[in-house]
C-alpha cells in the first residue's frame, strides 16, 4: 500500500515523520505519526502504538508528549494513528466533539450509518501493524500499546482482546468502564446500537474479568485533579476491582495535583516508555 510522506523532522538523531495513506478498513485517507529511532537505521526495532483521546489527531502526541528522547534511547519505534476516519461525509459526524470525527472510540461500528467507515478497532490491530511492518524496520513480533483517555480505553481493549499480541500495555487516565459512563454510552449506542451485549466486547472492565491469556502487566497513571475523573467518565476503581478479582497485575498510580491534559502525559511518559522497553527489549 502506497504511503505519502507529509513531514519529516530530525529529532534526537532519529526522525519524527508523518505519513498519509488510503485505508482499506476505513475507506478514507488516514494519517499517522511515526518516530524512527537511530537504531532503525541499522536493524529492526520494536513498536509502541499510541492511541490518542477525544478531538485529537496524530499531531497531539508527537508535538506535546516529549516521547522521542526516551524512544531514541531505548530503540523503540512509536506509531501514533489518528483517532477516527476523516471526511467521510456521514450525516452527523461533525455535530459533537465526543462522537463522530475525532471520536472513533476504537470500535468496529455495526450500525448502518457508521459501519462502513468507523472500523478503528480493525484499523489499529490489523491494517496499521501490517502497514508498519511492510514499510519500516519494525519487528512485528515485538509490539506494545498505550494511550490517553479514549485512547487509554483503546489500548486496554486491544491488549485484552488479543492475548499475546502486545508485550505490554499502559494508559493515562483511560475510560475504564465505558458501558457505565456518559461518553461510552453515547459512543456505544451510536456505533453499536442498543444491544448492550455488543458493548461488552469493547469495555476493559468486562474484558479483564474474562481474560485468560498470558500475564499482562498493566500500568495506569491517573491525575487526582482530573475533571473527568470527578465527573464519573473514567471509573478506574471499577477496572481495578475487576483486575484484583481476576488476579491480573495492575499498577495504578494516582498522581497528586495532575489534570487530564498533555502536561500530565508529558510528566510521566518516560516512565511508560521504560515500562514498555522492559518487555519489548527483553
Amino acid at each position: 500500500m502506497a504511503l505519502t510522506q507529509v513531514s519529516s523532522n530530525k529529532c534526537f538523531d532519529g526522525f519524527q515523520k508523518v505519513f498519509e495513506h488510503d485505508s482499506t478498513e476505513l475507506k478514507c485517507k488516514m494519517r499517522f505519526g511515526i518516530y524512527l529511532p537511530p537504531k532503525a537505521e541499522s536493524g529492526k526495532c520494536p513498536v509502541l502504538y499510541w492511541l490518542s483521546g477525544l478531538t485529537c489527531t496524530e499531531q497531539n502526541f508527537i508535538t506535546k508528549a516529549g516521547s522521542q528522547q526516551e524512544a531514541a534511547e531505548h530503540g523503540i519505534i512509536i506509531v501514533c494513528p489518528d483517532t477516527s476516519p476523516r471526511g467521510c461525509n456521514i450525516e452527523g459526524e461533525d455535530e459533537s466533539w465526543d462522537f463522530g470525527t475525532g471520536a472513533g472510540f476504537y470500535v468496529n461500528a455495526t450500525e448502518d450509518q457508521w459501519k462502513v467507515n468507523y472500523r478503528m478497532y480493525s484499523y489499529i490491530t490489523e491494517e496499521l501493524p501490517h502497514l508498519i511492518s511492510s514499510n519500516f524496520p519494525a519487528d512485528s513480533e515485538r509490539m506494545s500499546i498505550s494511550g490517553h483517555s479514549m485512547g487509554g480505553h483503546g489500548a486496554l481493549i486491544c491488549a485484552l482482546k488479543n492475548p499475546g499480541k502486545y508485550k505490554s500495555v499502559s494508559a493515562f487516565a483511560p475510560i475504564c468502564n465505558p458501558m457505565q459512563c456518559p461518553w461510552g454510552q453515547k459512543a456505544f449506542n451510536g456505533y453499536l446500537g442498543s444491544d448492550k451485549s455488543k458493548w461488552e466486547s469493547y469495555d476493559a472492565t468486562v474484558l479483564v474479568s474474562a481474560y485468560s491469556g498470558p500475564q499482562l502487566d498493566i500500568l495506569i497513571d491517573q491525575g487526582r485533579d482530573d475533571q473527568f475523573l470527578a465527573a464519573g467518565q473514567l471509573l478506574p476503581d471499577n477496572f481495578i476491582a475487576a483486575c484484583t478479582e481476576k488476579k491480573t497485575p495492575v499498577v495504578f498510580r494516582l498522581q497528586q495535583g495532575y489534570d487530564h491534559s498533555y502536561y500530565f502525559v508529558c510528566s510521566f511518559i518516560s516512565n511508560h516508555i521504560k515500562h514498555h522497553a522492559k518487555y519489548l527489549n527483553a
